[in-house]
């Protein structure tokens, strides 16, 4: 259920973020959707191979690299998912940095209950 709604807030946000930044387009609401299950796949999938791949630059960024590897992924899930158009590689950073921003101010409360429990 948890995975489900945070699916529908990460598709707000992505179809929000596509109406105040021109360089991103997403064409309807179920679009976002498919953007933000996308996105979950590639983030579980690709994401740490990315980073295994590219720790010694990462280390030497002080992590600012996690944020190109972000970039790249929005960069991929833009050419699977159909409907979903990003104008260049500075859009897809400052997409990805604003949706990390907001969904992490989302998600805030439940990563303090998730740390409470353990």
């Amino acid at each position: 259920m948890k995975f489900i709604m945070r699916v529908v807030v990460t598709s707000v946000i992505a179809f929000g973020l596509s109406y105040i930044l021109s360089g991103v387009h997403i064409d309807t609401f179920w679009t976002a959707i498919i953007v933000a299950i996308v996105l979950a796949i590639l983030n579980a999938i690709l994401k740490p191979v990315l980073i295994l791949l590219t720790f010694p630059i990462t280390l030497l960024t002080f992590g600012l690299f996690l944020f190109v590897i972000n970039a790249c992924i929005i960069l991929l899930a833009e050419k699977v998912v159909p409907g979903f158009v990003v104008d260049g590689f500075w859009w897809a950073l400052l997409f990805s940095l604003l949706l990390s921003i907001v969904s992490s101010l989302l998600y805030r409360e439940d990563n303090v209950e998730r740390n409470a429990d353990q």
